[in-house]
């Protein structure tokens, strides 16, 4: 068997986790998925008991034992198993089978019980971010014209009045004019510019936010590197792209207010290489991988479900438009953002797919 695993090219592709194991459970094959999975490479799992990673390992022998002597074709039991950047171990479902390799090897199978509702949420979420984008456009082409008139009568009034406290009366006008075509250019901002192609280096774009944050937030905020640097140049469009995660971290930082005070707030920029990774219901041999987690209360159970809607803001003040224009610009790199939050640790990931 060739250490790339060119004699299983059916398990290569397997979007699920997949291991050719011995009688004992020693891993002799393990494909790109389980390797992606546990953070380690196939030459370091090989000959390495898979139960090791399983919180149910007498479970797991038994099952290739009765695999092994016929007493079952397949054996299936669900178990937890730890996988590489989470902190708690996630449940799957093992399947044990047999095959006719002339080793005798079993094959076994480990699918993640929440990909399929991962899948599905996903599908979902971008449904729902295309019909936001028609949404927004129709809406602030409707507000934009309506707006123009108001703003030019008000300054024609404002010229006629005759007294200084009336002409206050139509400043207002003006000024609150003025503040909803900023929020209509903002809410058409994704769909004028153009998308620029060019390299983009993903850790450049990470050092970029981070000085800016450094900026603003001098002191108390501790923000951690973790690259992987195997990661390659892509292309992209850089700036949209810092302009995504300037959005996502700068609402980390602003939700660590308490943290910042306490000066023990944190953002950790942590980037991997996924292999043969399912972005929006595709294959993809590598993705890119970007997470940027931060140690704040979380994200309000009420809105966990909405925080991608636009105009949904958990901060008093907020535009509820920054997490909207971030999946906007993630998605026109065939991206996908996930968030998964607990009070102490959120963590927002963009997956975006690599040639």
């Amino acid at each position: 068997m060739s250490q790339g695993g060119s004699d299983y090219p059916g398990l290569e592709w397997l979007a699920s986790m997949a291991a050719l194991v011995d009688a004992q459970g020693a891993i002799r094959y393990a494909n790109p998925a389980l390797e992606n999975g546990l953070g380690v490479s196939r030459r370091q799992l090989q000959k390495q008991d898979l139960g090791l990673w399983m919180d149910c390992p007498a479970l797991w022998h038994e099952s290739l034992a009765q695999v092994r002597s016929n007493e079952f074709s397949s054996k299936r039991f669900d178990c937890l198993i730890r996988l590489r950047d989470l902190r708690d171990p996630v449940q799957v479902q093992v399947i044990v089978a047999r095959t006719d390799h002339p080793d005798g090897l079993l094959l076994a199978e480990v699918v993640e019980i929440s990909q399929q509702a991962r899948l599905e949420r996903e599908e979902q979420w971008n449904n729902q971010a295309q019909a936001n984008k028609e949404l927004i456009r129709n809406l602030a082409h409707e507000i934009k014209n309506p707006l123009g008139g108001i703003r030019g009568a008000a300054q024609l009034l404002h010229a006629e009045l005759p007294s200084f406290e009336l002409q206050e009366y139509t400043q207002v006008i003006i000024a609150e004019a003025d503040r909803l075509q900023t929020l209509v250019d903002r809410l058409l901002a994704p769909h004028r510019k153009p998308h620029v192609v060019g390299d983009v280096n993903i850790h450049e774009v990470c050092e970029h936010v981070r000085t800016l944050l450094q900026a603003e937030f001098p002191h108390g905020l501790d923000i951690e590197q973790d690259y992987d640097a195997s990661l390659p140049e892509f292309r992209g469009d850089k700036e949209q792209l810092i302009q995504a995660v300037l959005n996502i971290a700068h609402n980390a930082a602003q939700a660590l207010q308490q943290r910042i005070v306490a000066g023990d707030a944190k953002i950790v920029f942590r980037t991997r290489v996924a292999r043969q990774m399912t972005v929006a219901r595709q294959r993809y041999k590598l993705a890119l991988v970007l997470h940027i987690v931060d140690n704040g209360p979380g994200v309000p159970a009420e809105l966990k479900d909405r925080i991608f809607f636009p105009l949904i803001s958990g901060r008093e003040g907020g535009s509820g438009l920054g997490l909207t224009l971030a999946q906007t610009f993630v998605q026109q790199h065939q991206g996908t953002i996930e968030c998964d939050s607990q009070p102490g640790n959120t963590d927002f990931r963009i997956t975006i797919p690599l040639p």
